[in-house]
């Protein structure tokens, strides 16, 4: 339409080729998906983080344990669930599809599973306190099997809306990739 140096093509102000500068759906999407597990990312590296403090706290007897209890054992498995997030990071600069598949297999296996653990280890008691009022284990005050189930079910709902964004991510790198195959 007009070069760098020379004149405008006549009738027109060089606007007219913009409807034709669109960026690709799967794309925007990609981008918006990337953000999204981003955001989930650093909100299971907070909870991560919280119950690294617990667990800290616990073993090396800063408090003492009518303040912090002792971590249950789903927590000790649940510390791995910090490498699934790792590989999904490292799955976005390059859109790489086999780091984000690992990382969603592992995120059943490191965050998931370890959550459903966890539900059942405390199952009998939270029935226990939810019946008969009487708790042992105590986080500042409060019963320590209210706040973990609390953790669980944020931590669960945070790893199930990774999952979903990551297979929506995959889906369009999938598009991506197919699409480049075509030309």
């Amino acid at each position: 339409m007009a070069s760098r140096g020379g004149p405008r093509a006549a009738g027109t102000d060089g606007s007219d080729f913009q409807h034709r500068e669109r960026v690709a759906s799967h794309y925007q999407m990609s981008v918006t998906l990337k953000s999204e597990i981003k955001k989930l990312i650093y909100t299971h590296v907070g909870i991560w983080l919280l119950l690294m403090a617990q667990m800290c706290v616990g073993h090396l007897k800063l408090l003492p344990h009518d303040q912090v209890a002792m971590p249950y054992q789903w927590e000790y498995p649940y510390l791995l669930s910090i490498l699934p997030s790792l590989l999904g990071l490292l799955s976005f600069p390059r859109n790489n599809i086999s780091y984000l598949v690992l990382s969603m297999i592992s995120t059943g296996l490191f965050s998931v599973a370890p959550l459903i653990y966890g539900a059942m280890e405390m199952f009998p008691m939270a029935q226990q306190l939810y019946r008969h009022g009487k708790a042992y284990r105590f986080i500042f005050g409060f019963s320590a099997v209210s706040i973990m189930y609390l953790v669980v079910v944020v931590a669960a709902q945070v790893h199930g809306w990774q999952l979903y964004y990551s297979k929506k991510l995959l889906d369009s790198w999938f598009t991506s990739t197919q699409e480049k195959k075509k030309k």
